[in-house]
């Protein structure tokens, strides 16, 4: 049986951590920023950080109802840095090193096996296109990536929207740029809570990339994009 169900007109995929993926990983760069400005940490020091500031900012969204925007976005990874490089000579410079990084396509590389999923879905009828808690930086990626090529007429960015994944306001835009009914679509990504679970409570079908197989409970589920085509 296909893994797409026969009802799916429309196929949606996230971005970071589904299609595409820093190089090297973000704990690595954040290292090396906090080198440049007089931290020295490891990346595993640096992640365990990060992880913290990036929940706690997560709670401000929760009680913030995933309301969004560029501003709020750029104030957002301006905490995060703080909280996870707190030490640095000059956080602004430092900050302002790390979100021009992100905006780079030399810092990111494209899943192996996207090209061939998302040319084959097209190629079988589907509408393709992206939905990502991201900002404006994701359009200099999408421009830079030739693989992305198919996805470019349907992009969601949160910061564009002014609502961030799993807010149902997010997927309803979603939904809109498909041109189908909810139950139509297929939304892909790797993250339980804001792809799976977010397009679920929005009466989407939902399909979670977990590629280092952590979710076994997850009904509806991959560990490599290519298996949307099986």
């Amino acid at each position: 049986m296909p893994l797409i169900p026969s009802d799916v007109r429309a196929v949606f995929f996230d971005a970071v951590g589904t299609l595409l993926f820093p190089e090297p990983s973000a704990p690595s760069v954040y290292a090396d920023a906090a080198r440049l400005f007089g931290l020295h940490l490891s990346a595993s020091e640096v992640r365990t950080r990060f992880i913290a500031a990036y929940r706690r900012e997560e709670a401000a969204d929760v009680a913030a109802k995933w309301v969004t925007s560029e501003d709020r976005e750029r104030d957002r990874w301006r905490v995060i840095v703080a909280d996870t490089l707190a030490g640095v000579t000059d956080l602004e410079a430092c900050y302002g090193y790390l979100f021009d990084h992100f905006a780079k396509p030399s810092a990111w590389h494209v899943a192996p096996d996207t090209a061939e999923v998302l040319l084959t879905l097209q190629s079988r009828g589907f509408i393709l296109g992206m939905g990502s808690n991201y900002d404006a930086r994701l359009w200099s990626l999408l421009d830079a990536f030739q693989e992305l090529a198919p996805l470019r007429e349907r992009v969601i960015i949160s910061a564009a929207v002014g609502v961030r994944k799993p807010g149902l306001g997010f997927f309803h835009e979603v939904t809109r740029a498909a041109g189908c009914e909810p139950g139509s679509v297929l939304f892909v990504g790797d993250d339980v809570g804001n792809d799976y679970e977010g397009a679920t409570a929005a009466e989407m079908h939902a399909m979670l990339l977990d590629l280092h197989a952590k979710h076994p409970n997850v009904p509806h589920r991959i560990t490599q994009l290519v298996e949307l085509l099986y």
